[in-house]
């Protein structure tokens, strides 16, 4: 009997301890571990060659002859087509033959003008013989050898042969006008013979630059018509070995891109190779698809080994951020939440906000930032106090805001910040300037946020530890404040409870 009550007894106790006892969760933990951290943000975009010229013709007719193919190098002034020439010949001797027939009207112009000239010389000598034979008769009429008819007479030739002088001389002025005109003509001729020549020279087509041609749109044989626009027959890349990533930017990450930021991309055909570059544009100019919102960045791709290729899709990678030996919380520990946790309210939401936006003029987010622009920017004591006022008024002008609205409140704390930075400015010397302006460019895009994470405390329920975040890669977060510090271990998930792990001590690990 006693053996049988020793035996129920044991049996009792562990039922009581498998089955009378709630299982227990098994949470995964991680440490708060220091080391650096990268934010980026990623794109997609395409291989461009940086220049790449457009060969077109400017005349209309049918490619006789191809002297280029695909992947042909060429130089600068090579003749890579030839349109056939024969009209454009005909055209040039057409030319020839007016501008000829047009000198040899001026020369016929002008022996006329010789004539005139010489009409013009001989009334000229008839008036003058009039005027002494009219003198000569005055001179008798008073001695009274001559009748008053006879110098009458004499008058009227006079002045017949006046009129005969203007009129030679009209004459002539005719002639100079149509010599004028004719070399006016030739000129034109001219002009047009030009032009007929330009026209033959446009039938053999020419690189315009060095490089090598990527895209070929012509045949022998087929007809190119330049009536509304010069048709394209060749591409040509100017220089494979200096290409560009034209990246497509979301319009929510375009705030985060500047010039002069690194890129890495990869591109398909070369999965296990990574290219380098810096962002060297952003353009201003929109692109919307299906509503969707985009901007373009240009990224230097240097191509020294001709391995990257016009066309590719690459996979572009921007740092916007990047910090050195910060504190890091896995973004695990963000999401997690223990069953039946409170969901914060959202007056707390609006709270952390405030405190948020509050932090850059003052507490610790403030006192962190003199720190650094101390030490980054060699303050000088004097400067330390200016900025620490600064600050100071900063964060008594934000707190002041009674805007209910939370857009017009953003609105307001940015003008505010915006003021701040100015003022901030206004304190440093030039090289110290050029550092600051270096350091907003950096943190341009990068937003305070708060987040929540829950720590084990022995056998109690897990404990909610409030923390604020800056930037993160996707994996990792900076932590910037809060009661956690290095080697700290947080809760990243829960796993299945198995009776003979029940005792052990809590599993860490990713």
């Amino acid at each position: 009997m006693a053996g049988v009550a020793v035996v129920l007894l044991v049996a009792g106790v562990a039922y009581w301890m498998l089955a009378g006892k709630p299982d227990q969760p098994v949470f995964r933990f991680a440490k708060i571990e220091r080391g650096p951290l990268v934010a980026a943000v990623s794109a997609t975009g395409t291989l461009n060659p940086v220049v790449s010229v457009q060969v077109g013709s400017q005349v209309s007719g049918q490619i006789k002859e191809i002297f280029v193919d695909y992947n042909s190098v060429v130089k600068k002034g090579d003749v890579i087509a030839r349109i056939d020439p024969e009209s454009f010949v005909l055209r040039v001797n057409q030319a020839m033959s007016d501008l000829e027939a047009a000198r040899a009207t001026v020369l016929t112009q002008r022996a006329n003008v010789a004539a005139l000239q010489a009409e013009v010389s001989r009334t000229q000598v008839a008036m003058n013989e009039a005027e002494r034979d009219l003198k000569r008769n005055q001179m008798l009429v008073e001695k009274g050898f001559v009748s008053q008819a006879a110098l009458e007479k004499t008058q009227s030739a006079l002045a017949i042969a006046a009129e005969q002088v203007k009129t030679a001389q009209a004459q002539r002025a005719v002639g100079d006008a149509q010599i004028r005109n004719g070399e006016a003509l030739v000129k034109q001729r001219e002009s047009q013979l030009a032009q007929a020549k330009v026209d033959l020279e446009r039938t053999t087509i020419r690189a315009p630059v060095d490089g090598i041609v990527i895209s070929r749109s012509v045949d022998a044989g087929q007809t190119v018509a330049a009536s509304l626009q010069a048709p394209v027959l060749f591409l040509i890349a100017r220089n494979l070995t200096d290409m560009q990533v034209e990246a497509s930017i979301d319009e929510s990450e375009i705030g985060r891109i500047t010039i002069g930021q690194e890129a890495t991309f990869t591109v398909d055909s070369f999965p296990g190779r990574t290219f380098r570059g810096k962002i060297t544009q952003v353009r201003k100019a929109a692109l919307v698809v299906q509503n969707v919102v985009t901007y373009v960045a240009i990224i230097s791709a240097p191509n020294p080994d001709l391995t990257l290729l016009p066309g590719m899709t690459t996979n572009v990678r921007i740092t916007v951020a990047n910090r050195d030996q910060v504190l890091r919380v896995p973004n695990a520990a963000l999401r997690f939440r223990p069953p039946g946790a409170p969901v914060p309210a959202k007056g707390d939401k609006d709270a952390q906000k405030t405190d948020s936006a509050a932090a850059p003029g003052g507490g610790g987010q403030g006192q962190a930032m003199r720190e650094r622009l101390t030490k980054e920017l060699g303050l000088s004591a004097e400067q330390q106090a200016k900025l620490e006022a600064i600050q100071k008024a900063t964060a008594e002008k934000i707190a002041a805001i009674s805007v209910d609205d939370p857009a017009q409140r953003k609105k307001e704390v940015g003008r505010l910040r915006a003021q701040s930075r100015t003022e901030i400015a206004a304190i440093l010397n030039e090289e110290q300037l050029k550092r600051y302006e270096a350091m907003a460019a950096e943190q341009r895009g990068v937003v305070t946020t708060r987040g929540t994470v829950w720590v084990a405390e022995g056998s109690q329920a897990p404990k909610s530890i409030a923390v604020r975040l800056g930037i993160s890669d996707g994996t990792l977060t900076e932590l910037l404040g809060g009661e956690l510090k290095e080697g700290d271990a947080v809760i990243i998930g829960t796993g299945a409870a198995r009776p003979e792990t029940k005792a052990a001590a809590p599993r860490f690990g990713f």
